[in-house]
Protein backbone atom coordinates (compact mmCIF):
# COMPACT_ATOMS: atom_id res chain seq x y z
CA UNK A 1 0.00 0.00 0.00
CA UNK A 2 1.25 3.54 -0.78
CA UNK A 3 2.96 5.18 2.14
CA UNK A 4 3.92 1.94 3.90
CA UNK A 5 7.72 1.87 4.33
CA UNK A 6 9.89 -1.16 3.77
CA UNK A 7 11.53 -2.10 7.05
CA UNK A 8 15.26 -2.41 7.47
CA UNK A 9 15.88 -3.69 10.98
CA UNK A 10 17.85 -6.24 12.89
CA UNK A 11 14.74 -7.45 14.72
CA UNK A 12 13.88 -11.12 14.77
CA UNK A 13 11.29 -12.54 12.38
CA UNK A 14 8.75 -13.09 15.15
CA UNK A 15 7.88 -9.69 16.51
CA UNK A 16 6.36 -9.40 20.00
CA UNK A 17 2.91 -7.83 20.27
CA UNK A 18 2.36 -4.17 21.08
CA UNK A 19 -0.59 -2.76 23.01
CA UNK A 20 -2.37 0.35 21.73
CA UNK A 21 -4.36 2.02 24.52
CA UNK A 22 -6.98 4.36 23.09
CA UNK A 23 -8.96 3.27 20.02
CA UNK A 24 -11.60 6.00 20.07
CA UNK A 25 -10.15 8.27 17.38
CA UNK A 26 -8.21 8.29 14.14
CA UNK A 27 -5.00 8.54 16.17
CA UNK A 28 -5.21 5.11 17.75
CA UNK A 29 -6.57 3.59 14.54
CA UNK A 30 -3.55 4.77 12.58
CA UNK A 31 -1.05 3.61 15.18
CA UNK A 32 -2.63 0.16 14.88
CA UNK A 33 -2.48 0.35 11.08
CA UNK A 34 1.16 1.44 10.95
CA UNK A 35 2.23 -1.39 13.22
CA UNK A 36 -0.09 -4.06 11.83
CA UNK A 37 0.90 -3.50 8.22
CA UNK A 38 4.45 -4.49 9.16
CA UNK A 39 3.36 -7.74 10.75
CA UNK A 40 3.51 -6.53 14.35
CA UNK A 41 0.67 -8.16 16.35
CA UNK A 42 -1.43 -5.40 17.93
CA UNK A 43 -3.53 -5.76 21.07
CA UNK A 44 -6.11 -3.04 21.70
CA UNK A 45 -7.31 -1.45 24.92
CA UNK A 46 -10.51 0.52 24.24
CA UNK A 47 -12.13 2.94 26.66
CA UNK A 48 -15.49 2.91 24.87
CA UNK A 49 -17.59 0.00 23.62
CA UNK A 50 -18.17 1.97 20.42
CA UNK A 51 -14.53 2.82 19.83
CA UNK A 52 -13.95 2.89 16.08
CA UNK A 53 -10.56 1.19 16.43
CA UNK A 54 -12.26 -1.99 17.66
CA UNK A 55 -13.14 -2.59 14.00
CA UNK A 56 -9.58 -2.27 12.72
CA UNK A 57 -8.56 -5.36 10.76
CA UNK A 58 -5.01 -5.19 12.13
CA UNK A 59 -6.04 -5.87 15.72
CA UNK A 60 -5.41 -9.43 16.81
CA UNK A 61 -7.09 -8.96 20.21
CA UNK A 62 -9.07 -6.21 21.92
CA UNK A 63 -10.30 -5.63 25.48
CA UNK A 64 -12.10 -2.89 27.36
CA UNK A 65 -9.54 -0.91 29.31
CA UNK A 66 -9.87 -0.89 33.08
CA UNK A 67 -10.01 2.55 34.75
CA UNK A 68 -6.61 4.09 35.43
CA UNK A 69 -5.33 2.48 38.61
CA UNK A 70 -4.20 -0.91 40.00
CA UNK A 71 -6.70 -2.91 37.90
CA UNK A 72 -5.35 -1.38 34.69
CA UNK A 73 -1.76 -2.11 35.68
CA UNK A 74 -2.76 -5.71 36.35
CA UNK A 75 -4.48 -5.87 32.94
CA UNK A 76 -1.33 -4.63 31.18
CA UNK A 77 0.88 -7.07 33.10
CA UNK A 78 -1.48 -9.91 32.15
CA UNK A 79 -1.28 -9.00 28.45
CA UNK A 80 2.48 -9.13 28.78
CA UNK A 81 2.50 -12.47 30.56
CA UNK A 82 -0.24 -14.26 28.61
CA UNK A 83 0.08 -12.75 25.15
CA UNK A 84 3.72 -11.73 25.07
CA UNK A 85 3.16 -7.95 24.74
CA UNK A 86 6.41 -6.03 25.22
CA UNK A 87 5.37 -2.44 24.49
CA UNK A 88 2.39 -0.15 25.04
CA UNK A 89 1.36 3.02 23.21
CA UNK A 90 -1.00 5.59 24.73
CA UNK A 91 -3.04 8.19 22.85
CA UNK A 92 -4.21 10.76 25.40
CA UNK A 93 -1.98 13.01 27.50
CA UNK A 94 -3.51 11.70 30.72
CA UNK A 95 -2.82 8.11 29.71
CA UNK A 96 0.75 8.96 28.69
CA UNK A 97 1.34 10.51 32.11
CA UNK A 98 -0.19 7.46 33.85
CA UNK A 99 2.22 5.14 32.04
CA UNK A 100 5.18 7.44 32.72
CA UNK A 101 4.39 7.41 36.44
CA UNK A 102 3.87 3.65 36.59
CA UNK A 103 6.67 2.23 34.45
CA UNK A 104 7.73 -0.06 37.25
CA UNK A 105 4.27 -1.61 37.50
CA UNK A 106 3.91 -2.86 33.93
CA UNK A 107 5.75 -6.17 34.23
CA UNK A 108 7.37 -7.17 30.93
CA UNK A 109 5.63 -4.35 29.03
CA UNK A 110 7.58 -1.19 28.22
CA UNK A 111 5.79 2.18 28.13
CA UNK A 112 6.58 4.01 24.87
CA UNK A 113 6.11 7.47 26.34
CA UNK A 114 8.53 10.23 27.43
CA UNK A 115 9.53 10.36 31.08
CA UNK A 116 7.34 12.08 33.65
CA UNK A 117 9.49 15.22 34.04
CA UNK A 118 9.59 15.88 30.28
CA UNK A 119 5.84 15.38 29.96
CA UNK A 120 5.25 17.75 32.87
CA UNK A 121 7.20 20.47 31.08
CA UNK A 122 5.28 19.92 27.84
CA UNK A 123 1.97 20.15 29.72
CA UNK A 124 2.98 23.47 31.31
CA UNK A 125 2.94 26.19 28.66
CA UNK A 126 4.83 28.70 30.79
CA UNK A 127 7.74 26.33 31.36
CA UNK A 128 7.72 25.32 27.69
CA UNK A 129 7.80 28.93 26.48
CA UNK A 130 10.66 29.80 28.85
CA UNK A 131 12.82 26.95 27.54
CA UNK A 132 11.91 27.81 23.93
CA UNK A 133 13.03 31.42 24.39
CA UNK A 134 16.46 30.18 25.55
CA UNK A 135 16.94 28.59 22.14
CA UNK A 136 15.95 31.64 20.11
CA UNK A 137 12.42 30.45 19.36
CA UNK A 138 9.89 33.23 19.13
CA UNK A 139 7.10 32.91 21.68
CA UNK A 140 3.89 34.88 22.16
CA UNK A 141 3.94 37.51 24.88
CA UNK A 142 2.22 35.88 27.85
CA UNK A 143 0.93 37.03 31.23
CA UNK A 144 -0.24 34.81 34.07
CA UNK A 145 -2.65 36.50 36.52
CA UNK A 146 -1.76 35.75 40.15
CA UNK A 147 -5.04 36.91 41.65
CA UNK A 148 -8.20 38.96 41.12
CA UNK A 149 -6.30 42.14 41.87
CA UNK A 150 -4.19 41.67 38.72
CA UNK A 151 -7.09 41.49 36.33
CA UNK A 152 -7.99 45.14 35.76
CA UNK A 153 -4.32 46.14 35.49
CA UNK A 154 -3.61 43.40 32.94
CA UNK A 155 -6.77 44.18 30.96
CA UNK A 156 -5.80 47.83 30.57
CA UNK A 157 -2.28 46.93 29.41
CA UNK A 158 -3.10 44.21 26.85
CA UNK A 159 -3.38 44.63 23.10
CA UNK A 160 -6.47 43.11 21.49
CA UNK A 161 -7.60 40.62 20.46
CA UNK A 162 -5.83 38.39 22.97
CA UNK A 163 -6.20 34.70 23.77
CA UNK A 164 -6.84 32.87 27.01
CA UNK A 165 -5.61 29.30 27.44
CA UNK A 166 -4.69 27.25 30.47
CA UNK A 167 -0.98 26.89 31.18
CA UNK A 168 -1.60 23.27 32.21
CA UNK A 169 -5.07 22.17 31.10
CA UNK A 170 -4.74 18.68 32.59
CA UNK A 171 -4.04 20.10 36.04
CA UNK A 172 -7.13 22.33 36.09
CA UNK A 173 -9.84 20.27 34.37
CA UNK A 174 -10.94 18.35 37.46
CA UNK A 175 -10.99 21.56 39.48
CA UNK A 176 -13.21 23.22 36.88
CA UNK A 177 -15.54 20.22 36.83
CA UNK A 178 -15.96 20.24 40.60
CA UNK A 179 -16.81 23.94 40.51
CA UNK A 180 -19.26 23.50 37.62
CA UNK A 181 -17.26 25.86 35.41
CA UNK A 182 -17.01 25.04 31.69
CA UNK A 183 -13.56 24.14 30.40
CA UNK A 184 -12.60 26.26 27.39
CA UNK A 185 -9.46 25.19 25.59
CA UNK A 186 -9.07 28.58 23.88
CA UNK A 187 -11.00 31.79 24.44
CA UNK A 188 -10.72 35.14 22.67
CA UNK A 189 -11.11 38.55 24.29
CA UNK A 190 -11.60 41.57 22.05
CA UNK A 191 -11.63 44.36 24.64
CA UNK A 192 -10.64 45.09 28.26
CA UNK A 193 -14.23 44.53 29.33
CA UNK A 194 -14.38 41.09 27.68
CA UNK A 195 -11.05 40.06 29.18
CA UNK A 196 -12.09 41.24 32.64
CA UNK A 197 -15.37 39.29 32.50
CA UNK A 198 -13.64 36.17 31.24
CA UNK A 199 -11.00 36.17 33.96
CA UNK A 200 -13.34 36.92 36.85
CA UNK A 201 -15.26 33.77 35.91
CA UNK A 202 -12.46 31.82 37.62
CA UNK A 203 -12.10 33.85 40.84
CA UNK A 204 -13.73 31.19 43.01
CA UNK A 205 -11.25 28.62 41.75
CA UNK A 206 -8.30 30.88 42.60
CA UNK A 207 -6.78 29.82 39.28
CA UNK A 208 -6.76 31.81 36.05
CA UNK A 209 -5.81 31.03 32.44
CA UNK A 210 -2.70 32.34 30.76
CA UNK A 211 -3.22 35.43 28.58
CA UNK A 212 -1.33 35.52 25.29
CA UNK A 213 -0.96 37.96 22.46
CA UNK A 214 -2.80 37.14 19.24
CA UNK A 215 -0.52 35.49 16.67
CA UNK A 216 -1.66 35.61 13.02
CA UNK A 217 -1.00 32.79 10.60
CA UNK A 218 -1.65 29.09 10.21
CA UNK A 219 -0.62 26.00 12.13
CA UNK A 220 2.81 24.57 11.34
CA UNK A 221 3.63 21.25 12.97
CA UNK A 222 7.13 19.84 13.24
CA UNK A 223 7.39 16.21 14.33
CA UNK A 224 10.41 14.40 15.67
CA UNK A 225 11.43 11.05 17.07
CA UNK A 226 14.09 11.87 19.65
CA UNK A 227 16.57 9.29 20.90
CA UNK A 228 19.72 9.99 22.89
CA UNK A 229 19.48 13.70 22.17
CA UNK A 230 19.20 13.25 18.39
CA UNK A 231 16.25 13.51 16.02
CA UNK A 232 16.23 10.12 14.27
CA UNK A 233 13.10 10.97 12.27
CA UNK A 234 11.52 14.23 11.11
CA UNK A 235 8.31 15.27 9.42
CA UNK A 236 6.35 18.49 9.12
CA UNK A 237 3.03 19.74 7.86
CA UNK A 238 1.02 22.90 7.51
CA UNK A 239 -2.68 23.21 8.25
CA UNK A 240 -4.82 24.03 5.24
CA UNK A 241 -8.09 24.13 7.22
CA UNK A 242 -8.77 23.99 10.94
CA UNK A 243 -11.66 23.29 13.25
CA UNK A 244 -12.87 25.62 14.57
CA UNK A 245 -12.08 27.86 11.59
CA UNK A 246 -10.12 30.39 13.66
CA UNK A 247 -7.69 27.73 14.89
CA UNK A 248 -7.83 24.42 16.67
CA UNK A 249 -6.82 21.15 15.05
CA UNK A 250 -6.31 20.16 11.43
CA UNK A 251 -9.26 19.16 9.32
CA UNK A 252 -7.02 19.36 6.23
CA UNK A 253 -3.22 19.40 6.25
CA UNK A 254 -0.37 19.24 3.73
CA UNK A 255 3.01 17.60 4.17
CA UNK A 256 5.90 20.05 3.88
CA UNK A 257 9.35 19.29 2.46
CA UNK A 258 12.02 18.86 5.12
CA UNK A 259 14.18 21.38 3.28
CA UNK A 260 11.76 24.09 4.48
CA UNK A 261 12.05 25.72 7.91
CA UNK A 262 15.43 24.08 8.54
CA UNK A 263 16.61 26.66 11.07
CA UNK A 264 13.35 26.34 12.98
CA UNK A 265 13.69 22.54 12.96
CA UNK A 266 17.12 22.77 14.56
CA UNK A 267 15.80 25.09 17.25
CA UNK A 268 12.94 22.68 17.91
CA UNK A 269 15.39 19.79 18.27
CA UNK A 270 17.62 21.84 20.60
CA UNK A 271 14.59 22.63 22.79
CA UNK A 272 13.55 18.98 22.98
CA UNK A 273 17.12 17.96 23.79
CA UNK A 274 17.21 20.54 26.60
CA UNK A 275 14.00 19.08 28.04
CA UNK A 276 15.48 15.58 27.88
CA UNK A 277 12.83 14.32 25.47
CA UNK A 278 12.80 10.70 24.35
CA UNK A 279 10.36 9.45 21.75
CA UNK A 280 7.75 11.16 19.60
CA UNK A 281 6.96 14.87 19.93
CA UNK A 282 4.97 17.44 17.99
CA UNK A 283 6.25 21.01 18.18
CA UNK A 284 3.42 23.30 17.12
CA UNK A 285 3.91 26.81 15.76
CA UNK A 286 1.72 29.58 14.46
CA UNK A 287 3.38 30.55 11.18
CA UNK A 288 2.67 33.79 9.33
CA UNK A 289 3.65 33.33 5.65
CA UNK A 290 3.56 37.11 5.08
CA UNK A 291 6.21 37.93 7.65
CA UNK A 292 7.91 34.55 7.77
CA UNK A 293 7.61 34.59 11.58
CA UNK A 294 6.77 31.42 13.50
CA UNK A 295 5.79 31.54 17.18
CA UNK A 296 5.69 28.49 19.40
CA UNK A 297 2.26 27.42 20.61
CA UNK A 298 3.05 24.20 22.47
CA UNK A 299 4.79 20.85 22.58
CA UNK A 300 2.40 17.96 22.13
CA UNK A 301 3.87 14.97 23.90
CA UNK A 302 1.44 12.45 22.45
CA UNK A 303 0.50 11.30 18.97
CA UNK A 304 -1.34 14.18 17.34
CA UNK A 305 -4.75 14.47 15.65
CA UNK A 306 -3.34 14.71 12.12
CA UNK A 307 -1.09 11.67 12.64
CA UNK A 308 -2.80 9.91 9.68
CA UNK A 309 -0.94 12.21 7.27
CA UNK A 310 2.39 11.06 8.71
CA UNK A 311 1.27 7.44 8.33
CA UNK A 312 0.21 7.91 4.70
CA UNK A 313 3.57 9.58 3.99
CA UNK A 314 5.54 6.71 5.53
CA UNK A 315 7.05 8.76 8.37
CA UNK A 316 7.00 5.66 10.57
CA UNK A 317 6.89 7.30 14.01
CA UNK A 318 5.06 4.42 15.67
CA UNK A 319 7.53 2.00 14.10
CA UNK A 320 10.47 3.99 15.46
CA UNK A 321 8.90 3.92 18.92
CA UNK A 322 8.29 0.17 18.72
CA UNK A 323 11.70 -0.85 17.39
CA UNK A 324 14.07 1.76 18.83
CA UNK A 325 12.50 2.41 22.23
CA UNK A 326 10.61 -0.84 22.66
CA UNK A 327 13.06 -3.42 21.32
CA UNK A 328 16.33 -1.50 21.29
CA UNK A 329 16.74 -2.20 17.57
CA UNK A 330 18.01 0.14 14.87
CA UNK A 331 15.53 1.17 12.20
CA UNK A 332 16.24 2.72 8.81
CA UNK A 333 13.30 3.86 6.72
CA UNK A 334 13.25 5.77 3.44
CA UNK A 335 12.54 9.47 3.66
CA UNK A 336 8.82 10.22 4.07
CA UNK A 337 6.78 11.55 1.19
CA UNK A 338 6.08 15.27 1.24
CA UNK A 339 3.55 15.54 -1.58
CA UNK A 340 0.35 14.36 0.14
CA UNK A 341 -2.66 16.06 1.67
CA UNK A 342 -4.86 14.47 4.33
CA UNK A 343 -8.39 15.42 5.36
CA UNK A 344 -11.22 14.62 7.76
CA UNK A 345 -14.41 15.08 5.77
CA UNK A 346 -16.87 15.11 8.69
CA UNK A 347 -14.95 17.93 10.36
CA UNK A 348 -14.66 19.78 7.06
CA UNK A 349 -18.46 19.71 6.73
CA UNK A 350 -18.85 21.24 10.21
CA UNK A 351 -16.32 23.89 9.23
CA UNK A 352 -18.12 24.74 6.00
CA UNK A 353 -21.43 24.99 7.83
CA UNK A 354 -19.97 27.52 10.23
CA UNK A 355 -18.30 29.56 7.48
CA UNK A 356 -21.53 29.72 5.46
CA UNK A 357 -24.15 29.95 8.18
CA UNK A 358 -22.45 30.69 11.49
CA UNK A 359 -19.98 33.47 10.79
CA UNK A 360 -20.89 35.25 14.04
CA UNK A 361 -19.52 32.26 15.98
CA UNK A 362 -16.03 32.56 14.45
CA UNK A 363 -14.08 34.14 17.28
CA UNK A 364 -11.03 35.43 15.41
CA UNK A 365 -11.84 38.93 14.07
CA UNK A 366 -9.03 38.60 11.52
CA UNK A 367 -10.35 35.39 10.01
CA UNK A 368 -11.18 36.02 6.34
CA UNK A 369 -14.26 34.17 5.12
CA UNK A 370 -14.01 32.87 1.56
CA UNK A 371 -17.07 30.60 1.37
CA UNK A 372 -16.99 29.83 -2.35
CA UNK A 373 -13.24 29.21 -2.40
CA UNK A 374 -13.56 26.93 0.63
CA UNK A 375 -16.40 24.99 -1.01
CA UNK A 376 -14.47 24.66 -4.28
CA UNK A 377 -11.38 23.32 -2.49
CA UNK A 378 -13.55 20.88 -0.52
CA UNK A 379 -15.10 19.45 -3.72
CA UNK A 380 -11.90 19.41 -5.81
CA UNK A 381 -10.01 17.52 -3.11
CA UNK A 382 -12.20 14.48 -3.78
CA UNK A 383 -10.61 14.06 -7.23
CA UNK A 384 -7.04 15.07 -6.44
CA UNK A 385 -4.86 11.94 -6.67
CA UNK A 386 -2.59 12.95 -3.80
CA UNK A 387 -5.32 13.41 -1.21
CA UNK A 388 -5.69 10.86 1.58
CA UNK A 389 -8.13 10.52 4.46
CA UNK A 390 -7.91 10.31 8.24
CA UNK A 391 -10.03 7.16 8.42
CA UNK A 392 -10.79 5.94 4.90
CA UNK A 393 -8.30 3.30 3.76
CA UNK A 394 -9.15 0.62 1.23
CA UNK A 395 -7.29 -2.05 3.18
CA UNK A 396 -9.14 -1.28 6.44
CA UNK A 397 -12.73 -0.03 6.06
CA UNK A 398 -14.00 -1.16 9.47
CA UNK A 399 -13.13 2.00 11.46
CA UNK A 400 -14.84 4.26 8.90
CA UNK A 401 -17.97 2.12 8.95
CA UNK A 402 -17.96 2.22 12.76
CA UNK A 403 -17.55 6.01 12.73
CA UNK A 404 -20.49 6.45 10.35
CA UNK A 405 -22.61 4.15 12.47
CA UNK A 406 -21.75 6.16 15.58
CA UNK A 407 -22.76 9.36 13.78
CA UNK A 408 -26.12 7.80 12.89
CA UNK A 409 -26.61 6.71 16.50
CA UNK A 410 -25.83 10.19 17.79
CA UNK A 411 -28.21 11.77 15.27
CA UNK A 412 -30.93 9.32 16.33
CA UNK A 413 -30.26 9.96 20.00
CA UNK A 414 -29.25 6.35 20.64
Amino acid sequence: MAGVPALSTGASDRLPPAIVWGLESQIGVNIVRELGRQGIPVLGLAEDDRAIGRRCRYLVHCESAQPRGPALLEQIRRLGAERGARAIFAVSEGNCMFLARNRGGLGEVKALVPDEDALAIACDKQRTLAIAAKHGIRVPASIQPAGPGDIERIASAMSYPCILKWSDANAVMSKLARAGVEFKKVEYAHSPAELTRALHRYDLLEAWPLIQEYCPGKGLGQFFFMHGGHALRRFQHVRVAEWPPEGGFSSVCDAVALSAHRELQEKSVAMLRDIGWEGVAMVEYRYDPGSGIARLMEINGRYWGSFPLAVHCGAGFALYAYFVTGLGEELNLPEPRTDLRCRMVATELKRLHRIFFGASRILDPNFVRRPLAELARFVIDFVRPRVRYYLLCRDDLGPLRADLLNLVRVSAGA
